[in-house]
């Protein structure tokens, strides 16, 4: 079985490395990081790099394949060859998933379109441009299509999914092996739960197109 996991410029490091320490656990399974071109692409913070060992041209039959999401996606979104590429190997994979605003890359692709999915909650309506039908929920299966809330959901994704396709015992010693085990120090994950004044903040500096929420207001 491979796992091929999508890698793009300005990518959200978490949304690949989420799903990538879950999903490796299923026995047999070779993980692959696919990019334009091989070798290191850059996050969103360009701090830290990803090492891409494939093309898409190297990559045609993926079992699943792994979009994560990124702060200012304008570029992928439009991206002919990127988004044929998701269409051709979409045809031949067992499940199709996406982390944050990968999900957005899936449904310009037309992949969700009539699906329930999610995506980060500052991108859920950007869903509804696509034909897609928005939920809040953190992770959404549909069909093959598995899609995952922002960041942090992609943990939740792959080990749903490893569930499914290892059984719950194997998810459940993976979550232990990398002790998953949730304790936040504050309840301001979600925006029904923080201060509205943090919620307009990152409204208000993200715009349409989800953005660095760390970086500092225009």
């Amino acid at each position: 079985m491979q796992i091929a996991i999508l890698l793009y410029d300005r990518f959200t490091a978490l949304d690949a490395i989420g799903p990538f320490e879950t999903l490796r656990g299923l026995p047999g399974a070779e993980t692959v990081f696919v990019a334009q071109q091989a070798g290191p692409v850059r996050n969103d913070s360009g701090q830290l790099a990803l090492v891409a060992e494939a093309t898409p041209a190297e990559v045609t039959r993926p079992d699943i394949l792994v979009v994560p999401g990124g702060p200012d996606q304008a570029a992928v979104l439009t991206d002919d060859a990127l988004l044929d590429w998701l269409r051709t190997v979409d045809a031949a994979t067992t499940w199709t998933t996406s982390v944050c605003t990968g999900s957005l890359l899936l449904a310009a692709a037309g992949l969700l379109k009539g699906r329930r999915a999610t995506s980060h909650w500052l991108a859920l309506d950007r869903l509804k441009e696509y034909g897609v039908e928005p939920t809040g929920e953190r992770v959404v299966f549909d069909g093959k299509y598995v899609t995952a809330a922002g960041v942090s959901s992609g943990i939740d994704m792959g080990l749903s999914l490893l569930g499914r396709l290892g059984g719950d015992e194997l998810a459940q010693t993976v979550q232990l092996a990398i002790e998953y085990d949730p304790q936040p120090p504050y309840d301001s994950g979600s925006p029904e739960k923080a201060p509205a004044s943090i919620v307009e903040r990152l409204r208000g500096d993200t715009g349409p197109v989800l953005k660095d929420p760390t970086a500092p207001a225009s």
